[in-house]
């Protein structure tokens, strides 16, 4: 399904959501960003099932973490839990989350990247960036290039492949940045609006993010991390609390008309991360929707959106490069030009 329509996407919300994948993830360590609540809480819930060695709950609010970790511990019986604090609206934050990682000297096996934000109005972060494209955009790939080494290591140290799984959506099918923009020079500076920026989300963390540039300099080499995009569906979600009044009740009306439960979203997260294990080959790069790979936009393909995803990711290195010299060191070491 190249081109969604919104038939289409009705039609996908309609249909069963295939049952959680499962496996034994014992001695293994696994990560979920932003952890506290709605679909990373869900696929937490789920990880914590499998029995890993180490599961680590990154949120951004302490209060709302331990309650997070408690509720968790009460509903699965699970103790190995662990949170982390991570602000995604500040960069140090990101970087000293990285370097205490490094120093834990633990193994790192699946990275779930599913924090993001959505706002209508134009809020600056201390760091000078619009809020939604730093979190969103520029925070999470600095967290993934950072923890990079880490994941490649543990695949060579143990003979695993780790997976870096970063939620999407399936809005990128309807994803148009005017060509002005992409010409910028200065694309992610460019957009200051809240629909552009949610349009940017979807198009920088799914295709041109995980799927194009970063997997394409992955090398195919055991122990080489597996990245994937995934499509969760639409959920009841707290994404949308910023919405205003009007957009309120249409949400409300669309969700119960349409919205998948938390738990059944988190189902697709937790299929990037442990699911098609018998073809994993296929996962490099793919587009996870409905417990399986999907086709992207058409437009991924055209020269225009190739052309984009260099331009963007140009960008976002050398914003990450001048944030944290580690950065560069990662992309050496461990990343090859395409």
């Amino acid at each position: 399904m190249a081109r969604l329509t919104f038939l289409d996407f009705v039609r996908e919300q309609r249909r069963a959501v295939p049952p959680v994948a499962a496996t034994d993830l014992a001695r293994k360590t696994v990560m979920v960003v932003g952890a506290n609540t709605g679909l990373g809480f869900e696929a937490s819930k789920h990880f914590a099932r499998m029995n890993p060695m180490r599961l680590i709950m990154a949120c951004r609010n302490p209060t709302k973490g331990e309650a997070a970790v408690e509720r968790l511990r009460e509903e699965t019986g699970f103790e190995p839990v662990e949170l982390w604090i991570i602000d995604l609206a500040n960069f140090s934050s990101v970087s000293e989350f990285s370097r205490k990682f490094e120093d834990d000297g633990g193994r790192l096996d699946i990275l779930v990247q599913n924090a993001g934000i959505a706002t209508f109005d134009y809020q600056e972060t201390s760091d000078g960036w619009e809020s939604t494209i730093q979190v969103n955009n520029l925070s999470l790939p600095l967290l993934a290039l950072l923890l990079l080494p880490r994941m490649v290591e543990t695949g060579r140290e143990h003979g695993t492949i780790p997976r870096l799984v970063v939620v999407a959506s399936g809005v990128h099918h309807w994803a148009n940045l005017e060509k002005a923009v992409l010409k910028s020079g200065d694309i992610l500076r460019t957009l200051k609006s809240w629909l552009i920026a949610t349009l940017i989300q979807n198009y920088l963390t799914y295709y041109l993010y995980a799927l194009s540039n970063f997997n394409d300099r992955l090398p195919k080499i055991p122990g080489t991390v597996i990245v994937t995009g995934v499509n969760p569906g639409y959920c009841y979600s707290e994404l949308r609390r910023n919405f205003s009044r009007i957009q309120v009740l249409v949400d409300w009306v669309m969700e119960h008309l349409l919205a998948h439960t938390a738990e059944e979203g988190s189902r697709q997260l937790v299929w990037a991360s442990v699911g098609g294990a018998d073809a994993e080959g296929d996962l490099r790069g793919a587009y996870i929707s409905r417990s399986e790979v999907h086709k992207v936009s058409d437009f991924v393909f055209t020269r225009d959106g190739m052309t984009a995803q260099d331009n963007i990711w140009d960008e976002i290195v050398k914003v990450l490069v001048r944030l944290d010299p580690k950065v560069q060191r990662t992309i050496d070491e461990y990343l090859v030009n395409t």
